[in-house]
């Protein structure tokens, strides 16, 4: 078996397996035998020409992503190929981001550091977390990692997800529901359906002063639609993701008032690498073996 892995999961080959085969790939110097390929394992940050890639990779059998996101290869999985992401391993991290810009934000805890670096003391009343109503916007794994953290704050949440299922409204409630919520969490994969799923009436049924925090990928908000909110002043943002990213310079975003921003670092944690290694080298072994692969990726994942 022919293994074609990113260099921070080269720790998941399994090492008693005498008949892997592997070579590392950075997305720079391609290794040989690209056409022998069965399993590849990309690069956190995606490879340049992916498409063009794949098209020579005539034995691919398994793409087996360290992200949850998969949009880079899923319109190009190539006939008798699976495709698989880490879905799990970066729910810890992500939630924790996500409640950590939510604190930063409600605590003002950005203001409170640029009056530390202008060495001025300046008292005043923030906002908090606690009482608030949280709105879950794609209520998955990642959706149930942040509850469980969230559980300790005192705040109501309400989950929403694609369908509705037990205690979890569908998307359609979100025009009701948007209003009552003080902090609205974006968690949804990046599809053609959510891509700008987060547009200005989105944003205009959000209750004044509210936050919105995007821990999904920036094209499922409206950039400029979010913009113009934040320069009313009528509400805040907390992102990890934009859209375009990298955010270029004097782009908008950057001086946006009442928006706290991070480069996609939500699931950057030694946590989330040790726990995708487990995960990548638990999926070799069952390929491996023939056995069901975990985390596959069909319909409207």
């Amino acid at each position: 078996m022919k293994i074609w892995i990113a260099p921070q999961a080269v720790a998941a080959i399994p090492s008693d397996l005498p008949d892997i085969e592997f070579s590392v790939y950075d997305g720079t110097t391609e290794p040989p035998g690209v056409e022998d390929v069965d399993v590849w394992v990309p690069t956190l940050i995606p490879v340049p020409d992916i498409p063009e890639l794949l098209s020579r990779m005539k034995r691919l059998r398994l793409i087996q992503t360290v992200t949850a996101g998969v949009e880079p290869y899923r319109p190009y999985v190539p006939d008798g190929a699976v495709l698989c992401n880490a879905r799990g391993a970066h729910d810890a991290g992500t939630a924790e981001w996500a409640i950590g810009a939510m604190i930063a934000v409600l605590r003002d805890f950005p203001g409170f550091t640029a009056d530390q670096q202008q060495g001025r003391w300046r008292y005043r009343h923030t906002g908090v977390l606690a009482d608030s109503t949280v709105l879950i916007v794609g209520y998955g794994s990642i959706g149930e990692a942040l509850e469980r953290r969230l559980a300790g704050f005192e705040v109501n949440v309400i989950r929403v997800a694609r369908s509705a299922r037990d205690g979890v409204h569908p998307e359609s409630d979100l025009p009701e529901l948007l209003p009552h919520a003080d902090v609205v969490v974006l968690l949804v994969p990046a599809t053609q359906a959510t891509t700008g799923f987060v547009d200005a009436a989105f944003l205009a049924r959000m209750k004044d002063g509210a936050l919105l925090v995007n821990a999904a990928r920036g094209a499922v908000v409206d950039t400029m639609a979010l913009v113009a909110e934040l320069n009313s002043g009528r509400l805040r943002a907390a992102v990890d993701v934009t859209d375009p990213e990298p955010l270029p310079p004097g782009h908008p975003l950057w001086t946006a008032p009442g928006l706290f921003l991070t480069p996609h670092v939500a699931g950057s944690t030694p946590a989330s690498t040790r726990r995708a290694i487990d995960l990548v080298r638990a999926q070799l072994l069952r390929f491996r073996a023939g056995e069901s692969l975990q985390n596959v990726i069909s319909g409207t994942y």
